[in-house]
């Protein structure tokens, strides 16, 4: 009886999967209006007056300046045109790391960021990096590169209230995201691990470093002819 009485749970899973490729489906082409990540801190906003709403500005791949694109892969995913969601060589070692005690998370693509960002929850467990990895791959079955990075751009957080590069440019830069510079890319790229922690506005020593090197590692990646490889 016991048996029988919970052999429905199997279909939970089989339901998720199904609602998941869904909503992949859907936002493969439609802006995606708010994410895991926005919906929890506008739930935790509305009971705290310490946590600011999600200021959020969907802006088209297309209005973003290149430079932009190009930084963020710099800064977090420089095997991003070449992986299929998940980067193995980097994968292997931060769990060597983490093994011997030096771990501080990394080897996660942009493509498990978004996963996580879109769909799962803030903090660390091996469940939720299990989830990640597939989410990731299912993404990168039912989107192009070009539409990862579009949506990416567009959910991940740039200060404590501001997601994606059209609410980080106007609110923490104060200009339309057409008009960023290089410069104005890197910086935002810089602040990607610890949004909460980094201020675009009032940028650290340690942040204006990690700025200087993003330039730099634009630089040697390339910008169009990089750009090119995700088509």
């Amino acid at each position: 009886m016991f048996a029988k009485g919970w052999s429905w749970l199997w279909r939970i899973p089989l339901y998720s999967v199904v609602i998941l490729c869904a909503l992949l489906l859907v936002f493969r082409w439609l802006p995606v209006p708010t994410s895991a990540f926005m919906l929890t801190q506008d739930v935790t906003a509305i009971f705290s007056k310490e946590v600011p709403f999600v200021r959020h500005d969907w802006v088209s791949l297309d209005e973003i300046p290149r430079h932009v694109q190009i930084a963020v892969i710099a800064s977090e995913d420089q095997r991003f045109a070449e992986h299929w969601g998940i980067d193995v060589d980097a994968t292997r070692a931060a769990i060597a790391n983490e093994m011997r005690g030096r771990g501080k998370g990394g080897g996660s693509t942009i493509t498990q960021q978004l996963a996580k960002n879109l769909f799962l929850w803030q903090g660390r467990s091996y469940v939720r990096k299990g989830l990640e990895w597939s989410i990731a791959s299912l993404i990168e079955v039912f989107w192009s590169k070009e539409r990862i990075l579009e949506v990416y751009l567009n959910t991940a957080q740039f200060g404590t209230a501001d997601y994606g590069v059209g609410a980080a440019a106007q609110n923490l830069l104060r200009k339309p995201v057409t008009k960023l510079s290089a410069t104005d890319a890197a910086l935002l790229a810089a602040v990607l691990p610890a949004p909460n922690r980094f201020n675009v506005q009032k940028p650290s020593g340690y942040v204006r470093a990690r700025q200087n090197r993003i330039l730099r590692q634009m630089r040697s990646i390339g910008g169009a002819s990089y750009l090119q490889r995700l088509d």
